[in-house]
């Protein structure tokens, strides 16, 4: 689950955590927007996505030091090189769940036995 403690909200029930490979890809290739959580520098870009999608980025502490609603497919999004945790959500999850900079976001995983 992701939940924001600031505001009390949960953005999103389930994530993926994505690393190597699966932070390339990201959710290039989707059909359904779903909520994914990995580590790059920089910036992203939607080349090639088929739908506009929400990002947040955190600091060490989780605190949201940015984020962009509605990043449309063949778009670029830079930011402060120091900042690495990114998530990337279904467009419309920033709005419903009312997170800003300045929110601490709580990334809690799901473990399976299996």
């Amino acid at each position: 689950m992701i939940e924001n403690k600031t505001k009390k909200t949960i953005i999103a029930e389930n994530f993926s955590k994505k690393g190597a490979f699966g932070k390339i890809r990201g959710l290039l290739g989707e059909k359904i927007p779903q909520a994914i959580v990995f580590n790059t520098r920089f910036g992203i870009h939607t080349f090639f996505l088929q739908f506009p999608i929400d990002l947040i980025i955190l600091d060490k502490n989780s605190t949201v030091v940015d984020f962009k609603k509605g990043l449309k497919p063949n778009r670029i999004f830079f930011w402060n090189i120091k900042f690495d945790t990114v998530i990337e959500l279904p467009n419309g999850t920033l709005e419903k769940s009312k997170t800003e900079t300045g929110d601490t976001i709580l990334l809690q995983e799901e473990f399976r036995n299996t």
